[in-house]
């Protein structure tokens, strides 16, 4: 059963760890990140956090009432992140563009936490008001609340959902990853146009491209279809 988590202005350890800081959420959080770039999610438990933080991991819970918890925090982070220093030009499409790329740009930054989180609600500050500046652009443009709705959904999703898979690829190891770029040059490229006459034909396009998210192109393809209904109504 998870603890409860102490109120804030109950919590805040006064006397410094072992490694002389002083806990408090963010130092956890950023801690988190460091431990989850470093040794992947497997690499996250209260243990090994209170020992990087020199701390009883007891005194974890009086901030997060599990590793679960501290996971939805960190995807508040990450969103906050791709939100700090945005501000609205009131053209809904340029807009729209540039947080997307903002939010797989945050999530890409920390591709381990990314693969935690990025499937995640956590109903915390930051996503609150992505959620509601995304809604107030596009019902503001003059979309009907239904299709507001339905272009916030798949916008949202479907940045979340690149963040995730671009960030499984970048949490790979190294030669991993490099066996898996290899494949377009190393196979497809030589496959003979007598039995694969399509893939021979765009052979060259495939090497320069599929090492690259497709984010952005999926991206624009959204925002093109939106604004095409936009148009029509």
């Amino acid at each position: 059963m998870a603890k409860p988590v102490v109120p804030e202005e109950a919590r805040r350890r006064r006397r410094p760890t072992k490694n002389g800081s002083v806990l408090s959420e963010q130092l956890i959080i950023d801690t988190a990140l460091r431990m989850l770039r470093e040794h992947g999610g497997a690499g996250l438990t209260v243990r090994r956090l209170g020992i990087a933080l020199g701390a009883d991991p007891s005194t974890l819970y009086r901030y997060f009432s599990g590793i679960d918890d501290l996971t939805l925090a960190i995807g508040n982070v990450l969103i906050g992140r791709a939100m700090a220093g945005w501000k609205a030009t009131g053209e809904w499409r340029a807009d729209l563009r540039e947080l997307g790329l903002r939010i797989h740009a945050a999530y890409l930054g920390h591709p381990q936490a990314a693969v935690l989180t990025a499937s995640r609600v956590t109903g915390k500050a930051n996503e609150v008001t992505a959620d509601e500046t995304i809604l107030g652009m596009l019902r503001t443009a003059g979309f009907a609340d239904a299709d507001a709705v339905r272009i916030y959904h798949a916008f949202i999703d479907q940045s979340l959902a690149f963040a995730a898979l671009d960030a499984a690829s970048l949490a790979l190891p190294a030669a991993a990853r490099a066996a898996d770029e290899e494949v377009w040059q190393a196979t497809y490229a030589r496959l003979p146009a007598d039995t694969h006459p399509h893939i021979a034909a765009t052979a060259h396009l495939l090497v320069g491209r599929m090492n690259d998210s497709a984010y952005p192109t999926a991206l624009d393809m959204l925002l093109d279809s939106a604004a095409t209904r936009l148009g029509r109504s």
